[in-house]
């Protein structure tokens, strides 16, 4: 009995070779041609839909109104309809420059920023948990959903306000909830100028040409030198390692302080201050630099770095939600380099959320509740997707005992010492200064820093507040964190005690 053999063999084995040869060959192409398709139909499909190149993504996400930013209760976004395009509507804004910094921008033409960035697929209704069963069935988009943020729209003006005209960033936060109620970076810009395709190229030319960058989210992203405002770090290591007892304690710190293994002598801002020896309390009340770079040099750059990052800095994960760029303090120093580091210079660099963050965790019993300007996201019909003030946990950063006499030690800088511009009527207030040098020797204008906690003497309410002035039009001989900054942080504290 003979083999069975398929026709289509019999068939082929039947030809001559070389039409033989090219019925493989083209098989081949057909089964490349097939698995290639298959390959871009279910394996690329993804990738050529996020492609930002992808003109349907613009189509569809423009195609109905966006979902919208909440602040105070009351929308600081929209959606207004266009003619003469495929993209059917574009994002407004309502206050944009007093908001950029919190909203950023959705853009036709441009990738989206900061709470519009992140919260894509939220306000343009992809996002799954937007879906219902019928959504599911049919594949439709879903009805964008909302972000309700933390911001308190008084402190948020309060802010601006007060910086004005001057170059800088400003952060509020609600110690005891974490809730940031303020984020302001100015010079600002109106994201409304960025929405439109065909307009928006030019104002993205200016923008990014302007030499005072706009765009920059001095509040969130841009860190600076802190000066002094470093010292209550740098307090609360020495306090915690028990190099000192208490605020009170005498320390043994020579004015003026050598920088070690050089003939450099570390000046004072006020040479006739009573820094020699100087208590804790003293030395902030004056800001005395030869007692914090002693005191650096006495505990060693590791056990400061460790008490910095539990206070946040280092960590390049700090999400509030939007990325805050690193705050750092540095590694492998010589004893010198160790002891600037200790009033805020050398390499240490910090945002001003950063700053709010330390004197936040201090009014707050040496507890940081994790930062966060967003409380909640809903659906569109109000329904809750996620709360994120319930999420807000907690961690110990210092003693309470610590906390408590850094409060007190922050009080007498407001009451007496270097931050008398931040008194607040009817409130307890404490607060730290810092003038951070600028350029090689200190030939720019310098920063100027104020990070303060106030609480009211009748509603309960407390806030912390981080503010720093990069440059105004300020004599340089008046830029200080008390002429400045303190200003700017009292406004705000004014604003979010208000009963």
């Amino acid at each position: 009995m003979g083999t069975f053999r398929p026709a289509w063999l019999v068939l082929m084995f039947g030809m001559n070779k070389t039409i033989r040869r090219a019925s493989v060959f083209t098989l081949l192409l057909v089964f490349a041609l097939l698995v290639r398709a298959t390959w871009v139909q279910y394996y690329e499909g993804q990738a050529l839909a996020d492609d930002k190149d992808n003109r349907r993504n613009a189509i569809a996400t423009y195609s109905a109104p966006l979902g919208n930013i909440i602040v105070g209760g009351r929308s600081v976004t929209g959606s207004a309809s266009t003619k003469g395009s495929d993209l059917k509507y574009k994002r407004t804004y309502t206050d944009g420059e007093l908001y950029a910094a919190v909203t950023g921008y959705a853009s036709q033409a441009y990738a989206p920023t900061q709470l519009e960035g992140i919260y894509t697929d939220l306000l343009n209704g992809t996002d799954s948990r937007l879906k219902s069963v019928m959504d599911t069935i049919t594949n439709q988009r879903a009805d964008p959903g909302n972000v309700v943020t933390t911001i308190d729209p008084d402190v948020q003006k309060a802010a601006y306000d007060a910086l004005g005209d001057k170059k800088g960033g400003a952060v509020a936060i609600d110690p005891k909830t974490g809730k940031i109620l303020a984020v302001v970076s100015t010079p600002s810009y109106d994201p409304s100028s960025l929405t439109d395709a065909n307009t928006a190229g030019a104002a993205w030319k200016k923008l990014t040409a302007d030499p005072e960058k706009p765009l920059v989210n001095r509040a969130l992203r841009q860190p600076l030198p802190p000066g002094s405002t470093f010292k209550l770090v740098v307090a609360a290591a020495a306090l915690e390692d028990g190099l000192y007892s208490s605020v009170d304690e005498n320390t043994a710190s020579p004015d003026p302080y050598t920088l070690p293994g050089t003939s450099r002598d570390l000046s004072n801002e006020n040479p006739n201050a009573p820094c020699t020896n100087a208590t804790i309390r003293t030395a902030l009340e004056y800001s005395c630099n030869n007692v914090f770079a002693k005191m650096a040099v006495q505990l060693g750059q590791d056990k400061v770095k460790a008490m910095a990052e539990k206070f946040g800095f280092d960590d390049d994960k700090l999400d509030v939600p939007v990325r805050a760029y690193t705050s750092v303090y540095p590694s492998d120093m010589d004893p010198s380099q160790t002891a600037l580091t200790g009033i805020g210079q050398f390499d240490v660099t910090a945002t001003p959320l950063q700053m709010a963050m330390v004197s936040a965790a201090i009014a707050n019993g040496g507890k940081l509740v994790s930062p966060h300007m967003v409380s909640q996201i809903t659906n569109s019909g109000g329904d809750v997707l996620q709360d994120y003030d319930d999420d807000a946990g907690s961690k110990e950063i210092v003693s309470s005992s610590t906390a408590e006499q850094l409060q007190s030690a922050m009080r007498t800088v407001v009451e007496k010492g270097t931050g008398t511009n931040a008194q607040v009527p009817g409130a307890t207030v404490g607060g730290k200064t810092g003038t951070a040098q600028h350029g090689e020797n200190n030939s720019q204008v310098p920063y100027a820093w104020f990070t303060s906690y106030a609480k009211s003497g009748s509603s309960g309410k407390e806030v912390a507040v981080a503010v720093v002035v990069e440059q105004s039009n300020a004599a340089r001989s008046e830029v200080s964190g008390n002429g400045l900054a303190a200003p700017v942080a009292k406004a705000m504290m004014e604003a979010a005690l208000k009963d």
